[in-house]
C-alpha cells in the first residue's frame, strides 16, 4: 500500500467561534427539594456544593446565527409550563429560534424543585424567584460566552470509566424488575471528552458527555448537591484551569452500583472516579489541528511502521435539525382520574407517585400521540443529539455504533421532561421505566430510526 493510501488518524473537531462561560445557579438553602417518595424531608437543610451553569456558543462566522449549548446542575422539569417559562424567556430576551438553544439538566437527584406548582410546601416560596434567577443567569452566560468567542479548535475523543452500571434487577421469587444494580448485565462505559483550545493551543473549556444517573445521594441526603458532576468538575478544572460543561447520556438504564445513600463523600468519590477518566483522556488527545499519518517503514529486528504528526485544517461545517417526532401513546387514564387519585389519596409515597403522572398526563396531552422534539446539530465532524426523555442506553450505543468516524455527543433531560424510553422488549416486564412513561411499546426505536436518518441526511448534504 502506498503511504498515501494510509489512512489518517484524527480527534473529530470543529474550527469555528466558540464562546464559553459559566454561572453560579446554586439555591437558598431552604428551597423546596423533595425529589424522593421515600423522603420524610422537605427542604433542603443546608449545601453539599455550589450548583453550576456552562455555556458554549458556537458560530461558523460573526454573521451566523449562534448555537448555544447550556448545561446546568439540576434534576427534571416536573411540569413543560416550568420548563418553557424559563426557555421561553431566554429565547424571546436574545431573539433566538429554538433550534438554536439546548439547555441540558446533568439530571442530579439531590437539587431544587423546578415546580412553581409546589409553593405552598415548605421552601416552595423559593422556586419562583429561583426560576427567574436561572433564567437571568442562561441570559447572562449566554451574552458573556458570545461576546469573547474567537477563533477555537473543539475536538473529541472517546474513553472510558466504569462508574456505570445496568439498574434494572430481576426481582428474587417475583415477575418484578426493581431499580438497582444489576452485576450480571453490561453497561455502555463510553465516555466522550470535548476539548476547546485557543489559537496558541492552550484549554479555555471541556465537555463531558457520560451516561449514568445522578442517584448517589438519595432520601437521606437533605442538602443541595449536584451529586457526583459536581467532584468531577472540580478535578477537572482544577487541572485544566478552564470551565467544564456536563452532559447527561442516555442513562436510563444506567447509575453506580452503590447509590441511594445521604453520604456525600460517596458522591465525591464517584465524581472523582468519572474526572480522572476525563483527564487520561483529555492526556491521550493529538494536539489542536494535528493528525497522525505513515511516514515510512523501518527495518530492525522487526519491520516498525513510523507515524508521525503533522498540521491539518479542521472543519467548520455547521448544521442543525429539530424534528418533532410523533410518539404513540399507552393507554392512560385520564387527566380527571388522576386528580382525583391525587386528591384521595393519603399514602406520601403513592401520592408523589400520582403528583408525577398529572404532570406527564398534563404534559402529553389527551390525543393518541404525543408531539416530542429532537435536536441535532452538526458541528466539523461532531454531532450533537439532544431530546427531552430518558432514553435507554440503546440510543446512545446504536448512533455511534453508524458513525464510527464521527464523535457523537447524545444528551437527556434537554429542553424538557416527560417519561422514560426503554427498550421493546422491557414492555412485557413489571418494571418502574415502562409503567412510568407514558410512550407506547417501540418509541425508543423510533427515536433512533429517526435520529439516524437525520444524521445520514445531514452528512450527506
Amino acid at each position: 500500500m502506498e503511504k498515501d493510501n494510509y489512512p489518517t488518524y484524527r480527534n473529530p473537531s470543529f474550527a469555528g467561534l466558540i464562546g464559553v462561560a459559566q454561572e453560579d445557579i446554586t439555591p437558598p438553602a431552604g428551597i423546596y427539594a423533595r425529589n424522593w417518595g421515600a423522603a420524610n424531608h422537605d427542604a433542603a437543610e443546608g449545601i453539599h456544593s455550589p450548583l453550576i451553569l456552562v455555556c458554549n456558543t458556537f458560530q461558523s462566522s460573526r454573521e451566523a446565527k449562534p448555537l448555544i449549548l447550556i448545561s446546568a446542575d439540576l434534576g427534571w422539569w416536573k411540569s413543560s409550563e416550568d420548563e418553557w417559562f424559563v426557555r421561553q424567556g431566554v429565547l424571546k430576551t436574545l431573539s433566538l429560534e429554538p433550534y438554536q438553544l439546548m439547555i441540558c439538566l446533568s439530571h442530579t437527584h439531590a437539587g431544587p424543585s423546578l415546580s412553581r406548582k409546589d409553593k405552598l410546601k415548605p421552601g416552595g416560596e423559593h422556586i419562583e424567584p429561583y426560576l427567574l434567577k436561572l433564567q437571568e443567569c442562561a441570559i447572562n452566560a449566554i451574552k458573556r460566552a458570545l461576546s469573547t468567542a474567537e477563533p477555537r479548535i473543539l475536538s473529541w475523543k472517546y474513553g472510558t470509566c466504569s462508574l456505570a452500571a445496568n439498574r434494572d434487577l430481576p426481582e428474587l421469587n417475583t415477575e418484578r424488575i426493581v431499580v438497582g444494580f444489576n452485576p450480571e448485565k453490561e453497561a455502555d462505559n463510553a465516555l466522550l471528552v470535548g476539548r476547546i483550545t485557543d489559537e496558541e493551543g492552550q484549554i479555555i473549556g471541556t465537555i463531558v458527555n457520560y451516561a449514568c444517573h445522578p442517584t448517589t445521594l438519595a432520601w437521606d441526603n437533605k442538602l443541595i448537591s449536584p451529586d457526583y458532576i459536581g467532584a468531577m468538575r472540580k478535578l477537572v478544572e482544577s487541572e485544566t484551569h478552564a470551565p467544564c460543561l456536563f452532559l447527561q447520556g442516555a442513562s436510563g438504564n444506567l447509575a453506580p452500583p452503590e447509590q441511594y445513600v445521604g453520604d456525600v463523600t460517596v458522591a465525591e468519590s464517584y465524581g472523582r472516579q468519572v474526572g480522572y477518566a476525563v483527564l487520561a483522556t483529555l492526556q491521550s488527545m493529538l494536539p489542536p489541528q494535528m493528525e497522525l499519518g505513515f511516514s515510512n517503514v523501518v527495518e530492525s529486528g522487526a519491520p516498525l511502521a513510523v507515524w508521525k504528526k503533522s498540521s491539518y485544517n479542521p472543519s467548520a461545517a455547521v448544521s442543525f435539525e429539530m424534528i418533532n417526532i410523533e410518539f404513540p401513546l399507552k393507554p392512560l387514564p385520564s387527566l380527571t382520574e388522576i386528580q382525583q387519585q391525587w386528591e384521595e389519596c393519603e399514602d406520601r409515597v403513592i401520592k408523589e407517585r400520582h403528583w408525577r403522572k398529572l404532570n406527564i398526563r398534563k404534559a402529553v396531552g389527551d390525543a393518541e400521540n404525543a408531539c416530542v422534539p429532537l435536536w441535532i446539530w452538526r458541528l466539523g465532524n461532531s454531532f450533537l443529539v439532544g431530546q427531552p426523555n430518558e432514553a435507554y442506553s440503546d440510543f446512545q450505543t446504536e448512533l455511534r455504533k453508524e458513525l464510527t468516524q464521527y464523535a457523537v455527543g447524545v444528551m437527556n433531560v434537554v429542553n424538557g421532561h416527560i417519561g422514560y424510553l426503554p427498550v421493546n422488549e422491557l414492555y412485557t416486564h413489571d418494571v418502574y421505566a415502562v409503567w412510568q412513561t407514558p410512550f407506547a411499546q417501540g418509541s425508543l426505536e423510533l427515536l433512533i430510526k429517526t435520529a439516524k436518518n437525520s444524521l445520514h441526511q445531514m452528512i450527506k448534504t
